[in-house]
């Protein structure tokens, strides 16, 4: 596969799984010093890792609201946190996700973790 064609299967998915007017949008408002950015996450983190068939998107997802809580990357985990209630994950399983990061990353990236996914839900309405 070439860097076109991962790309955009990259940026198919990304606009699945966050909201095509969002991702639009982020690409639409992009300028010269972030657009590569873009191009990069979309490719490679979208593209190249997200559509492997050798894990399934809730496995991902999970992979991911475990790093990024740890990693206190609260922006980053807020749209993540959103993207794995698609890919089928649960509040329950969230929640057990993030006590595993407290556990294992400390009492404050897990405390930050829920905090960010009680808002999450508040503004999805749940």
């Amino acid at each position: 596969m070439n860097n076109r064609e991962t790309f955009e299967k990259g940026l198919a998915l990304r606009k699945e799984l966050n909201g095509a007017d969002f991702i639009d949008e982020m690409f639409r408002t992009a300028d010269d010093f972030n657009l590569p950015m873009q191009e990069m996450v979309t490719e490679h983190a979208w593209g190249a890792i997200w559509t492997r068939p050798q894990l399934y998107r809730r496995s991902r997802s999970m992979l991911n609201l475990g790093m990024l809580a740890a990693l206190n990357r609260q922006d980053e985990l807020a749209g993540h946190i959103k993207v794995a209630l698609k890919n089928g994950v649960t509040k329950t399983e969230i929640r057990e996700c993030f006590l595993q990061v407290a556990v294992y990353a400390g009492m404050p990236a897990g405390m930050t973790a829920f905090r960010v996914a009680r808002q999450v839900f508040k503004d999805l309405g749940d």
